[in-house]
């Protein structure tokens, strides 16, 4: 996977204090890390880059919509990103000892290091940006805005299931209240 030079952060020209990056992130991004689970990717990554003199505290703020396949009725939906994560970069003298403390909010790179590539945080923050259950949202009355032929069908096979008994539970009934 090749870096991308346009989320490179050349630290060392900056002076001490909050600087403020914004990245524009699409589809063509998410082609250096393999295929998606999502398309139509267009988000706004605004990070703030506190520079210190041993570390840097970043603050990445993460919007825009992505197309996602319902796991409800299986249609696509546009789904709204809105999140917000912290990092913070310390400078270190050898960082590949100090990776056994494995905080996932920290990272180490050398001290004789000049640029810091922000890349493969937004893309892991983005990816967080997006939930594990992804459901159309329900519309303004409350309903559910997943396809209604779906729904009706889900519907229909619940009843059937809550209709049938299974004859290995009936003893057991009378245990239920106990």
């Amino acid at each position: 996977m090749k870096q991308l030079r346009e989320f490179d952060i050349a630290f060392v020209g900056l002076k001490p204090g909050v600087h403020t990056f914004q990245y524009q992130i699409t589809d063509s991004f998410f082609e250096n890390y393999g295929p998606q689970d999502f398309t139509n990717c267009n988000a706004t990554v605004k990070l703030q880059f506190d520079k210190k003199s041993n570390f840097f505290m970043l603050k990445f703020e993460v919007g825009g919509s992505v197309t996602v396949t319902c796991d409800r009725c299986g249609q696509p939906f546009e789904m709204q990103l809105w999140d917000d994560f912290d990092q913070v970069v310390k400078l270190v003298e050898a960082p590949g000892e100090l990776q056994v403390d494995e905080d996932p909010e920290v990272t180490y790179i050398s001290k004789t290091e000049s640029h810091f590539n922000v890349g493969g945080l937004i893309y892991e923050f983005i990816n967080l940006s997006i939930p594990m259950q992804r459901i159309h949202p329900v519309d303004s009355e409350g309903k559910s805005s997943c396809d209604p032929k779906v729904l009706e069908m889900l519907d229909k096979m619940n009843s059937q299931e809550q209709d049938k008994t299974n004859p290995i539970w009936k003893g057991l009934e009378k245990f239920k209240d106990n």
